[in-house]
């Protein structure tokens, strides 16, 4: 499986961030990749409460999602929208993914589970749980000739939501993201390795990079890491699309080798 990593810088305007994305999608089709992914927020980084509020509409009324479904029908391939912000009914939002089939229909959604919530040493401070509500649901969806399972970001250092993935058969875990530049350098890359080496999986992480409104700064380092731990894909500080294959025969070789992943269920997963 070709897969691609659309990494981009996004900022609080949503026709422009849905214009350069859109760009990066149509370059991974064009490039033959089977699964395009896109990072964390990828619709709006808001520069405040107000404004991420204000785009926050319910998911069959939200432009983004409407785009999405539009450009992977376009280009004929699975995309996943990393993340958007869809109205959760109670004031707050869903952190969402969203992966669309070729026909640009929804085939599963994955609300984020984990929220956000740290002030950093240099005086960044997030609240996610402020503003959005959390999921209660892992999610596994079946991809032609793979399983896939999905999560954001945060959920990262939370190993048992990997475990039971990895439990259900997800040979490829996605992980959009928009990590800050500080946590970035320090636990990015050996975060992702653990998730991968933990489960047998491969591991796909596309990423936000950059200066962003509201003086978030965003690490980038797209990556794709192997059932067994190796970074194949790291696709720096840049803006743009990178690329790495998948060969699947590599989850059976790993799990049959480390067998960790098949202790103690933690989440029921359903699969879409």
């Amino acid at each position: 499986m070709k897969v691609a990593c659309v990494q981009v810088c996004a900022g609080d305007d949503m026709a422009v961030n849905l214009t350069r994305v859109s760009e990066g999608v149509r370059e991974a089709a064009a490039a033959q990749a089977e699964l395009i992914t896109t990072p964390e927020n990828v619709a709006l980084m808001a520069a405040d409460r107000a404004q991420l509020l204000e785009h926050a509409v319910a998911e069959d009324e939200h432009p983004a999602v409407a785009h999405f479904s539009d450009l992977a029908a376009t280009v004929r391939r699975w995309v996943l929208a990393g993340s958007i912000g869809v109205a959760a009914g109670d004031g707050r939002i869903f952190n969402r993914s969203l992966l669309f089939n070729p026909d640009g229909v929804i085939a599963a959604r994955y609300d984020k589970i984990h929220m956000f919530d740290v002030t950093l040493p240099g005086g960044e401070s997030y609240q996610e749980s402020r503003n959005y509500r959390p999921g209660s649901t892992a999610v596994a969806v079946d991809l032609p000739g793979a399983k896939l399972g999905m999560t954001i970001c945060y959920d990262i250092r939370f190993p048992a939501l990997y475990r039971a993935l990895g439990q259900v058969g997800a040979q490829v875990i996605t992980v959009p993201s928009a990590f800050t530049a500080t946590t970035g350098r320090a636990h990015w890359s050996v975060l992702l390795r653990a998730r991968a080496i933990e489960t047998g999986a491969f591991i796909v992480a596309p990423a936000q990079v950059g200066s962003h409104p509201a003086r978030r700064n965003t690490y980038g380092h797209s990556m794709v890491v192997t059932p067994w731990g190796e970074v194949i894909l790291d696709a720096g500080e840049a803006c743009g699309v990178t690329y790495a294959n998948l060969d699947l025969a590599k989850v059976t070789k790993a799990r049959q080798s480390i067998t960790a992943w098949n202790t103690g269920p933690v989440f029921e997963v359903p699969t879409v």
